[in-house]
């Protein structure tokens, strides 16, 4: 409905103007006025209706109620009657005559490169400002990894966003610059009774091609610099051998369980940080955002960058999302820019050669439960935890199968958090009762940028909607947490806490202490006997990154590991340093950023199924 009251109002626009202003109305001239219109008119239209009347999700009409297209029509009509009027009044002062270029050929070529060059340069300009205030600093692995990676499965609002951003504003500055050089003209003044040329068409099209290369060299440099593109050059051409050197094959250490294993519940939160704190908990708000999870944080055990409050691993190369966070925490390894024809997210090929921690607990007898709200194929999360563990999904589609909710209901990324704790606790209820140790994933999602998910259930206390989204997210998951210490597995059962990566709702964080150091917020809740007592001194001033939760959590549930090193993670209850505390954060994303033959050649493929394979 709505599309065809755009294409019958730009109709009714092309009319109006071949009778009102097009001289010689040949079917050439007569389709390009009509062709023209359409396009301008709708342009027009719908940048007033986001940019200046302020209505969201323009390109969707189901969310504006039966009369949506009805009123998009009225506006249309008025705002194409506009566009009519203005052309009128320009042709009062301006002479605008036809011109035949020598070379029609030439001329066109030069046009249709003018415009490619303009729209691919403000793509690249408006991209990168919606990419910067929509998801921050991604990183250049980000956005390689990303690329070729699977995209099912992302919140429908990312695609309605980047048409209303970059999308959008790209094509209606694109339409005018095609307006003024397309059509066969000179502009022309009178002088003595005579007509002279002020803007030949030759020169039009030399001033049209001098501002699109000037616009695509800016914004290519715009992007190239703002999303430090650059770096790229490091991870395909300067090569380090700093993995290598570094890796404590996970394979080969000596990992011992104890006589009883202990469950695990990992829980990532969505972009949690201790930035939400208050200033005097180590936080960076005015107002403490988090007041349950610091209650909560005094039972269990948190590791700190700071002297004496909340404070977590520094933010590393090839960590910065979730899928990222999540294999960091899982394997001890960032995630780095494939290469070699290899790539992540396909099925038996997401980081083959790498054991992981669901490795080693379905090795060991565990059951293994994958629980977030999403579509796991987003970003291949489905092929790594089945390959890696062989754990039951239990996403969007997997309760969808169990009919836990309707085939056609959609909320946020797929079901939101106040269902996902519901199921967990129908999940951990199963698992605790097959008997065998269980190992049960999950990650919440409603924290997500850029401005969060307000359940209908939440209190508005602050101004902010993430901020709101953020008291109300860390808020349900202690009273999820306070459910699970209730059971009767919970004796036995270590918890672990931790956000997966740094939020991205870059506008939230414009007007914060630049100095400050962001950081995850981490918990370990009833850890096995053996570390549970560890001296305060060594959970403060510790330097770390997310790649060393990988031997953590495992010490967490008691597991002894000979050097107390996994992959190129520490464990933090040892007294073994970490990387960072050793060479510095710097050296080591310095050194992470750089391409690793040994990450390519060890990591990115199985080496022992090739060896395999040639015999």
């Amino acid at each position: 409905m709505l599309w065809g009251c755009a294409l019958f109002t730009g109709l009714l626009i092309g009319a109006a103007d071949i009778w009102l202003f097009t001289e010689k109305r040949s079917p050439a001239t007569c389709i390009n006025a009509v062709f023209r219109d359409v396009i301008v008119t709708n342009l027009l239209t719908f940048s007033v209706m986001k940019y200046l009347l302020n209505v969201s999700n323009v390109f969707v009409p189901s969310m504006h109620g039966p009369k949506y297209a009805l009123k998009y029509l009225a506006l249309a009509l008025v705002i194409g009657l506009i566009f009519l009027a203005l052309m009128g009044f320009l042709k009062k002062f301006i002479t605008v005559e036809p011109s035949k270029p020598k070379r029609k050929a030439g001329a066109w070529v030069m046009r249709i490169f003018a415009a490619v060059m303009f729209a691919l340069g403000l793509a690249a300009i408006t991209g990168t400002v919606w990419g910067k205030q929509a998801f921050g600093d991604l990183s250049p692995d980000q956005i390689i990894i990303n690329l070729n990676s699977p995209i099912e499965g992302t919140d429908v609002g990312v695609y309605i966003s980047v048409l209303e951003g970059p999308v959008l504003i790209t094509a209606v500055l694109t339409a005018v610059f095609c307006l003024l050089i397309f059509p066969s003209y000179k502009i022309v003044y009178s002088k003595n009774e005579k007509q002279y040329a002020f803007l030949p068409g030759l020169a039009i099209r030399i001033i049209s091609l001098v501002l699109a290369a000037a616009i695509l060299a800016g914004g290519l440099a715009f992007g190239i610099t703002r999303f430090h593109l650059m770096d790229l050059y490091a991870a395909y051409v300067s090569g380090t051998s700093y993995i290598e050197d570094n890796y404590a094959d996970p394979a080969e250490v000596k990992i011992t369980f104890p006589e009883k294993k202990r469950n695990l519940i990992h829980i990532y939160l969505e972009s949690m940080e201790n930035t939400y704190f208050s200033k005097d908990l180590g936080g960076n708000m005015n107002e403490n955002l988090m007041p349950d999870l610091a209650e909560l944080a005094k039972e269990g055990i948190s590791f700190s960058h700071t002297a004496d409050t909340f404070g977590g691993p520094y933010p590393s190369t090839g960590s910065g999302w979730s899928v990222a966070g999540m294999v960091n925490m899982t394997t001890g390894l960032p995630m780095k820019v494939p290469v070699d024809g290899n790539s992540y997210g396909q099925k038996d090929n997401f980081l083959p050669g790498a054991t992981a921690l669901g490795d080693i607990l379905y090795e060991n007898g565990y059951e293994q439960t994958l629980m977030f709200g999403a579509d796991a194929t987003f970003g291949g999360l489905n092929f790594y935890f089945e390959s890696h563990g062989k754990f039951n999904i239990l996403d969007y589609n997997g309760v969808k199968e169990k009919g836990w909710i309707p085939e056609d209901y959609k909320v946020w990324w797929g079901y939101e958090d106040d269902k996902l704790y519901e199921f967990a606790q129908k999940e951990l209820t199963r698992l605790a009762e097959t008997g065998k140790p269980f190992n049960f994933v999950m990650e919440t999602a409603d924290t997500h940028a850029p401005d969060g998910y307000l359940s209908s259930k939440a209190e508005k206390r602050f101004d902010s909607q993430y901020a709101n989204a953020i008291y109300y997210s860390q808020k349900e998951a202690v009273k999820f947490v306070r459910w699970i210490q209730e059971q009767p597995f919970y004796e036995n059962t270590t918890i672990v806490m931790i956000g997966d990566h740094l939020s991205m709702a870059s506008a939230f964080f414009e007007n914060m202490d630049k100095s400050y150091q962001r950081t995850c917020f981490n918990l370990i809740l009833n850890p096995a006997d053996n570390v549970k007592n560890i001296d305060k001194s060594r959970t403060y001033n510790r330097q770390w990154a997310m790649f060393d939760m990988y031997p953590t959590i495992l010490a967490s549930m008691g597991v002894e590991i000979s050097g107390d090193r996994l992959a190129i993670g520490t464990n933090l209850f040892s007294d073994t340093p970490t990387l960072v505390e050793r060479d510095g954060i710097q050296k080591v994303n310095k050194e992470l950023t750089n391409r690793s033959n040994f990450y390519n050649e060890n990591i990115l493929v199985d080496k022992k199924r090739l060896i395999k394979g040639k015999k």
